[in-house]
């Protein structure tokens, strides 16, 4: 391979600004940006990487000099990391930064400098001209697909412009706007990357740990026939296989489903080749390749000492890497445990995966919560969809599969609470699943499966003890736990958690009814009933948490849910989409009758734990919740000494009347990202259908959060989140410590890595405040 590149290398010795690949390391990413530094890394390493070189920064900033435009674009770059919150302008100003990139162009000698280096790989070589941004594809950031990339480029002016076209794709508004975001606010540079284009049969990326359970004993790959392009946009499913690393065994596979390629076509450009019916469900790898593929990875990981994110491409017989960085966003090692993983052998149904762990059981299908006493211990409930009236049933479960729902519907919220396996979205699952059959459940993977034997067994993250245990680290952030059950109050708060950030009131409130709707419970004079089961079941975990704080959301029940209740059909309105019904802040106000009984329940608890407090959600307008607080200054509760208000910023009009909000009272903001997500988005959060655009970490959500915190802050109210991201997703976790969030509350099982996550975004804040004033000490610029 070196032998291929010996000329790129003599017609780059003109300059810094023409290097090949087989010249750079780690070191140089500053010159060669994060994608080229990890080439020639690899490269140094004895992997095979296709020849090339790179066009570095310091290219781009002596043409961006040469053109008389670099102050311009300094400028209109720092108004723009301003403007992530006002589209149109973000839009208008990155527009005019690409028109300047282009204009100014390649210098001459710089020119010259990439066609020497362009003809030393062979005469008319097809090339990939890709994006090595400052920054990328680094250890906290990837920017993985943000910058621009092109493939089967040919021809010397082709390729000039192609070059420009990388540049100029520093400046578009989802860059700007993830830069933001992670805390990128210096001028950004540009290095290119332009290798041999592989003219790939088989193409995809394989992560040296599962990126979905964080488990690292694991290496998966994702494979689809043609050009790696088709894997990394998600155009099409592409087989997944997941191998055992110590012993190269393939603990699964899952092939997908992949109606087209892209390929190199007569014109040279990029073609669409749709695959015929043999194809699309075809086995894309053979054993051999993911041996290959297998070693190739494992080498890169070895190398770097890191788990990795590798794209790969396989040309006839010769495996290829085209890139490889860090996984970003893989959460802390977890705990060892035995490989319980089934294999795919015996599936018999898919779905969304809820709650981990493993369980087997009997199955037992139900479709009414009036059906529940039919559930024995330790079966596995297969139900069309669970409401909170389910909650006794699927206590006594061994595991929960529903055939509609999403991640963050009721029944994953509940099951993960209560650590029972859980597989959502399941279509069908009533009727392939029949009554009485053994299955496993596999709650990590959604999964059903056949199963041979009757005693359930349940398979979790093991826990963390011993004395081996590593040392939880000191926040700033508070970190808070989200609770629904006093069941659980006792075993949780021992942990290291700072309070109870959400303490849902629906599940309690269930217990208390009996499974009744509180107006039939009310027509027979019953309500004291109620206000004592609410004072018991919140003065549990109030006793457990105290002096920690522990904020109780006020019921949130949609009235699908109400109806649902025994007599809730004599009460509840039939709404077709109760998701944004009668619900919430506005309920309390045409119902207050009822809200009081909740208001007296939370006044007693506060007379023995005055360490509880009121949170109201689903707030939409100014006058609702004036309303509602005028109904609490009014109740026993009101009139408390030290009581706090919060409010649940949901609906994304709290981003604007939060000022007046803080103005009426509110002293303390808790961010549902759930339901916040839904309404920007405009994606029913229970969709299955549509669970793939439901993205907490869209830019726009971000965008709404971070207005919200930075309110909070000027107002000096504490803000948090509470949401199913910051359980999942360490690197959320890390965007709410930069936006200056006051605290995150999560899942119980998630405390941990979460506190983690948010003591690693502290420390680098803190090191990039040391490096910005030590630059500034020196008469610098901030790095």
């Amino acid at each position: 391979m070196s032998t291929s590149v010996t000329p790129a290398r003599k017609a780059a010795d003109t300059g810094t600004q023409v290097r090949d690949l087989a010249d750079i390391r780690l070191v140089d990413a500053d010159q060669a940006g994060g994608k080229g530094a990890n080439l020639g890394e690899l490269i140094a390493a004895g992997l095979p990487v296709p020849p090339g070189f790179v066009v570095t920064c310091d290219a781009y900033r002596s043409s961006m000099r040469a053109g008389g435009v670099d102050a311009e674009l300094a400028a209109a770059h720092r108004e723009a990391l301003g403007s992530v919150d006002d589209p149109a302008r973000l839009d208008e100003l990155c527009r005019r930064m690409r028109d300047v990139v282009r204009g100014a162009d390649l210098t001459a000698e710089l020119r010259d400098a990439v066609v020497a280096a362009y003809r030393a790989l062979g005469p008319d070589m097809p090339v990939a001209v890709r994006s090595s941004a400052a920054g990328e594809d680094g250890r906290d950031a990837s920017f993985a697909g943000m910058n621009r990339s092109i493939t089967n480029i040919t021809g010397e002016q082709d390729l000039v412009d192609a070059v420009a076209d990388c540049w100029a794709s520093l400046f578009t508004p989802r860059v700007l706007t993830y830069r933001a975001a992670r805390g990128f606010t210096e001028a950004p540079e540009m290095a290119v990357v332009v290798q041999r284009m592989i003219a790939a049969d088989r193409a995809g990326v394989a992560f040296t740990a599962d990126p979905s359970s964080g488990n690292r004993a694991h290496l998966v790959i994702e494979a689809a026939f043609g050009q790696g392009e088709v894997v990394v946009s998600g155009k099409v499913q592409p087989d997944t296989y997941v191998i055992d690393k110590a012993t190269g065994r393939v603990v699964d596979t899952n092939i997908g489903v992949k109606p087209f390629k892209i390929v190199r076509g007569d014109d040279g450009r990029d073609a669409v080749v749709e695959l015929d019916a043999g194809q699309v469900n075809a086995r894309v790898l053979s054993d051999a390749d993911l041996h290959r593929i297998t070693e190739l990875a494992i080498a890169t990981e070895r190398h770097y000492r890191d788990p990795q994110d590798i794209e790969w491409a396989i040309e006839g017989e010769a495996a290829w890497l085209v890139q490889a960085r860090p996984i970003t966003t893989l959460g802390q090692e977890p705990t060892a445990v035995p490989d319980q993983r089934p294999s795919r052998d015996g599936v018999l149904l898919n779905g969304l995966p809820a709650a981990p762990g493993i369980a087997s059981g009997r199955v037992r299908v139900l479709r009414t919560p009036a059906d529940g006493q039919l559930l024995r211990d330790g079966e596995v409930l297969v139900a069309p969809m669970t409401n909170p009236d389910w909650l006794p049933t699927i206590r006594r479960a061994a595991a929960l599969v529903t055939e509609s729902g999403g991640m963050t519907c009721h029944a994953a919220i509940v099951a993960r609470e209560l650590s029972v396996p859980c597989v959502v979205g399941a279509r069908s699952a009533t009727t392939v699943l029949k009554t009485g059959a053994m299955v496993t459940v596999d709650g990590t993977h959604g999964r059903i499966l056949e199963a041979a034997t009757a005693a359930p067994v349940s398979v979790g993250t093991a826990p963390a003890g011993g004395s081996a245990a590593p040392v939880t680290p000191v926040t700033a952030t508070r970190i808070y736990v989200n609770l629904a059950l006093p069941d659980t109050a006792e075993t949780v708060a021992p942990a290291d958690v700072d309070g109870v950030g959400l303490l849902r009131a629906e599940m309690m409130l269930i217990d208390a009814l009996g499974g009744r709707h509180p107006r039939a419970l009310i027509a027979r004079g019953e309500q004291s009933t109620l206000v004592t089961a609410m004072t018991a079941a919140i003065g549990r975990i109030a006793a457990a948490f105290a002096p920690r704080p522990v904020i109780y959301r006020a019921t949130d029940f949609r009235s699908n849910e109400f109806r649902n209740l025994a007599g809730g059909q004599d009460f509840e309105p039939v709404e077709h989409n109760p998701m944004i019904g009668y619900r919430g802040c506005y309920r309390y106000v045409k119902e207050p009758d009822l809200f009081m009984l909740e208001l007296t329940a939370l006044a007693e608890v506060r007379d023995r734990y005055p360490n509880v407090h009121l949170m109201i959600p689903f707030v939409r307008t100014r006058w609702e919740l004036d309303e509602c607080l005028r109904l609490v200054d009014g109740s026993r509760l009101g009139r408390q000494r030290g009581l706090h208000r919060w409010i649940m910023a949901e609906v994304p009009s709290v981003v604007h009347w939060l000022p007046t909000y803080i103005g009426m009272g509110i002293d303390g903001v808790s961010i549902g990202s759930n339901d916040l997500t839904q309404l920007m988005l405009g994606v029913d959060r229970d969709s299955e259908i549509c669970a793939e655009v439901f993205d907490e970490a869209d830019a726009a959500v971000l965008d709404a959060i971070g207005r919200i915190v930075s309110t909070a802050h000027k107002f000096h109210v504490p803000s948090s989140l509470c949401g199913q991201a910051p359980s999942t997703n360490p690197a959320f976790a890390e965007h709410l410590v930069r936006m200056g969030i006051t605290s995150i509350s999560v899942n119980p099982d998630a405390v941990t890595r979460t506190r983690r996550a948010v003591a690693a975004a502290e420390q680098r804040l803190l090191l990039d405040a040391v490096r910005y004033q030590d630059d500034n000490v020196k008469g610098g610029q901030p790095r």
